[in-house]
């Protein structure tokens, strides 16, 4: 890969701004015969991609369809349609279906990756018309990072690792998750990936899977293309020449100095996620720094967007994430299976149940953030028992019977008793709210029906539930010993951003589109409104809008008169 020594005034036809999902529109527009360059603000290359959990969302792509799968695009619509329900332009989620399908045999044209459709992985609204119980999201298989030769030490480092080398995929977190209740599924599973994780090092290879993999496929095809990737290099803003965007002011170190873009800038510099007094500003003041995504993610486009003229939308939103909250000064720990799993509910600081646990993360956060009052957030706990803690992997980290860490105890974020009262004072809340809730959650849990908050009706709630526990994989009622540990809202990156259209184009409060401008991924307002469709929502429209956008600059796609952006 031709790289200079440092990055320097030059011109090109197309300027990508960020290398996580931007890697898929310098892809497009490579192979529709632009030159392109990506700059990226940090020293590792893959942004929030590389630290997700890879998988992308994209109705009736051929991956699903070569694995059997009898999606359509017209089911597609109408899930969109439902779940979508007015709050994004419509023309955005109807580009988004219209051009997934060629951005993923794009990626298998100019990439190694190679990939697989998470079966049974669940919508996350399932129940809405259209909706998919056995799910649309598909994600990249186990990748060789060796493939990325010198380059993969600019690869930034991943959210979550396994304790030995082993590529664990989106679709083998479920069963690995329940080792202990369901040997027969998880331990081939186990089996297969260390062979392929330990045996790799044996050859000279380096499998991954989740964000790693695919933010390495799209690494390896852009270094496969000759394509320019500059580290270390910041966006000071845009160039205009009258009211078109020809180029970007950049910084390398000291050094200031220009790139101009005959066919245009593409902005996928992420969301805003670290950017605290923007987030206080447009979501909540009991927000701290605790989001997943890359610690560059500071909404440095949105300020040189706005300037070139650009409206934004949806800044009160982000892809919401429950995490265990850090101990000291380290990071939250992410939950996913473990709000689901049986012999476990969540109660605020009242003692008290406020939320159906299993509800996509998404909606999870925008039902804490309903509750907050007075500028602070809830107090929140996930509650469970021995039996629990036996028997399923806890935060990603904890096997089965391990200890939690001493530390979470010593700062008071994990708590133990013998029974709910005693659990109740360690934890600092009402007593007698807290054994009424545990009363009422177990009568309900074992009758399997959660008459409260409707816990196991959904088929995404059952995905990540136990399917050795009848009638109700969710619910299982609490005894003997038990555990709280503190929960807090974190997230996995913003979702409002700078307003585009159908193209890919960043376009003005009027609606009118910028010349040159386009926005992708966490940089533009989420093509979904205020929802999450699926998981891998988010890499899917920043891999297809990637598509569009590259595309669109290299004249291969249409541009109307006026698209609408109700």
């Amino acid at each position: 890969m031709s790289v200079p020594k440092q990055p320097c005034s030059t011109t090109v036809d197309l300027l990508v701004i960020g290398s996580g999902t931007g890697l898929a529109a310098a892809l497009s527009a490579h192979e529709a015969g632009l030159s392109v360059v990506v700059v990226e603000k940090s020293r590792w290359v893959g942004g929030s991609t590389a630290r997700s959990g890879g998988a992308f969302w994209i109705p009736a792509n051929p991956v699903l369809a070569d694995e059997g799968s009898k999606d359509t695009r017209d089911r597609g619509a109408r899930y969109l349609e439902a779940v979508v329900n007015g709050s994004a332009p419509e023309e955005r989620w109807r580009a988004f279906l219209d051009h997934g399908s060629a951005a993923i045999e794009m990626l298998r044209r100019t990439t190694p990756m190679r990939f697989l459709w998470a079966r049974g992985y669940s919508d996350y609204h399932p129940e809405l018309p259209g909706g998919a119980a056995v799910g649309r999201s598909c994600e990249c298989r186990p990748f060789d990072l060796k493939l990325l030769g010198p380059d993969r030490e600019r690869l930034r480092p991943g959210l979550m690792a396994a304790p030995v080398p082993m590529p664990v995929t989106g679709a083998d977190y479920k069963w690995l998750n329940l080792m202990v209740k369901t040997p027969l599924r998880a331990i081939p599973r186990i089996i297969t990936r260390l062979v392929q994780g330990v045996g790799g090092l044996l050859l000279g290879r380096e499998y991954a899977a989740g964000g790693q993999a695919i933010a390495a496929g799209l690494f390896a095809g852009v270094r496969n293309a000759g394509i320019p990737v500059w580290t270390e290099t910041s966006l000071e803003g845009l160039v205009t020449e009258q009211d078109r965007v020809t180029g970007a002011e950049l910084r390398h170190g000291d050094t200031t100095f220009t790139v101009r873009a005959e066919r245009g800038v593409v902005l996928a510099t992420g969301g805003f996620d670290h950017n605290l007094p923007l987030r206080h500003a447009h979501q909540h003041q009991g927000l701290k720094d605790w989001s997943l995504g890359a610690d560059t993610n500071t909404g440095d486009g949105l300020p040189a967007a706005e300037k070139a003229g650009a409206a934004t939308a949806l800044m009160d939103q982000a892809w919401w994430f429950p995490a265990v909250a850090p101990s000291g000064k380290g990071s939250p720990r992410v939950l996913l299976a473990e709000r689901s799993l049986p012999g476990s509910l969540m109660v605020d600081g009242t003692g008290r149940r406020f939320i159906n646990e299993s509800c996509d993360y998404m909606t999870f956060g925008q039902k804490v953030l309903d509750q907050a009052r007075d500028g602070s957030l809830p107090t929140m706990w996930l509650v469970f028992d021995q039996k629990y803690r036996n028997s399923y992997v806890f935060a990603g980290s904890y096997f089965p019977r391990s200890p939690l860490p001493k530390s979470w105890f010593r700062s008071g974020v994990a708590h133990r008793a013998d029974n709910p009262g005693d659990l109740a004072k360690s934890m600092g809340v009402d007593a007698g709210a807290l054994r009424d809730t545990l009363s009422r959650f177990n009568q309900l849990a074992a009758a399997g029906v959660d008459e409260d908050f409707h816990r196991g009706d959904s088929a995404y709630d059952r995905y990540y539930g136990d399917p050795t526990v009848t009638p109700n994989p969710n619910l299982r009622p609490l005894s003997g010993t038990l555990y709280a540990v503190q929960v807090v809202l974190s997230d996995l990156g913003t979702c409002g951003g700078i307003q585009a259209d159908g193209l890919g184009r960043a376009l003005t409060a009027d609606g009118d589109p910028i010349p040159g401008l386009y926005a992708i991924g966490n940089a533009a307002a989420n093509a979904f409104g205020r929802t999450y469709p699926g998981a891998g929502a988010t890499i899917g429209q920043g891999l297809v809008y990637g598509y569009i956008t590259g595309r669109h600059a290299a004249g291969a796609l249409s541009t109307p008169d006026r698209l609408t952006t109700r």
